[in-house]
């Protein structure tokens, strides 16, 4: 019998919050045609709806049904083989791509004026007030976000962040030419690889964007970039789970890791966003 394994199991919801971390961030840009609801094989609304590994999705059920009465885990839909991931598995694959790490700091001359940096340049949260910084054409001056120092234009990349006790973040990589001076627009097509907390719920803004139930609310998350396969990997690295990828993307410009901790959310939100050492075994 071939399941799906926990680390795999996404569900897509419908929902009408955007889980705006920008006030102005349109709470449309999270709503799904109602075609992507049906389950391809019942041809109803999904029950208790899973991800395969190469996008379509299905009844939980109705996936697990069709393949204990199958030959070999072939999705349904596009007869890709379905190939069952061990913890190990997502272990060893989350050791591979902690190898390309990179020591990141955060660039205070990109930080929004209301955000407040560590002085090793290592943590961000929010402050209830905007500082008077020059506003230099680097500067974020609508999303309350910051990017690193560090850019990439080939190869690889790797870095890790803390999120523990965060009720709002949104992580990933932008392109250097995308505006910081308008609202945040957070799409592949507008140059942002994203994922974000907000109201409980995890989105990968993807075009269209795809809401994801997680099994657990990860603590640490760690970013990987492939510049040339043109891949985006989110992982939880106390799980050793994927979170989401974005594939086949055109990367034609200079990638930065981009934060945004959120607003305070009166203190609830207090904590800050962390760049974290990345452990590798020797």
């Amino acid at each position: 019998t071939c399941q799906l394994k926990s680390a795999l199991n996404t569900t897509l919801l419908p929902t009408e919050d955007s889980l705006p971390l920008h006030p102005n961030m349109s709470a449309a840009s999270c709503l799904l045609s109602e075609a992507q609801f049906l389950c391809s094989i019942c041809l109803d609304v999904f029950t208790d709806p899973v991800s395969t590994p190469c996008g379509h999705n299905f009844c939980k059920n109705c996936i697990s049904h069709h393949w204990d009465i199958s030959y070999r885990c072939q999705c349904p839909v596009c007869k890709n083989i379905i190939h069952p991931l061990s913890y190990e598995l997502f272990e060893a694959e989350l050791k591979r791509v902690q190898q390309y790490a990179v020591d990141m700091t955060l660039d205070p001359d990109t930080a929004h004026p209301k955000l407040i940096l560590s002085d090793d340049g290592k943590q961000v949260h929010c402050g209830d007030r905007r500082k008077q910084h020059p506003d230099n054409p680097q500067r974020f001056s609508k999303g309350v976000c910051v990017l690193a120092k560090q850019s990439l234009s080939s190869g690889r990349f790797y870095f890790e962040i803390q999120v523990k006790e965060k009720t709002k973040w949104f992580l990933g990589v932008v392109r250097e030419s995308v505006n910081r001076k308008e609202d945040p627009n957070p799409s592949p097509a507008n140059g942002y690889w994203t994922v974000i907390l907000g109201q409980n719920n995890f989105i990968a803004l993807d075009n269209p964007p795809v809401c994801l139930l997680l099994q657990s609310d990860p603590e640490k998350v760690g970013v990987f970039v492939d510049y040339e396969e043109g891949l985006v990997s989110f992982y939880d690295i106390d799980h050793a789970a994927l979170i989401y990828s974005f594939t086949g993307c055109s990367f034609t410009e200079k990638l930065y890791p981009f934060f945004c901790p959120g607003n305070n959310d009166d203190g609830k939100n207090f904590a800050p966003l962390i760049i974290c050492p990345v452990y590798q075994p020797v």
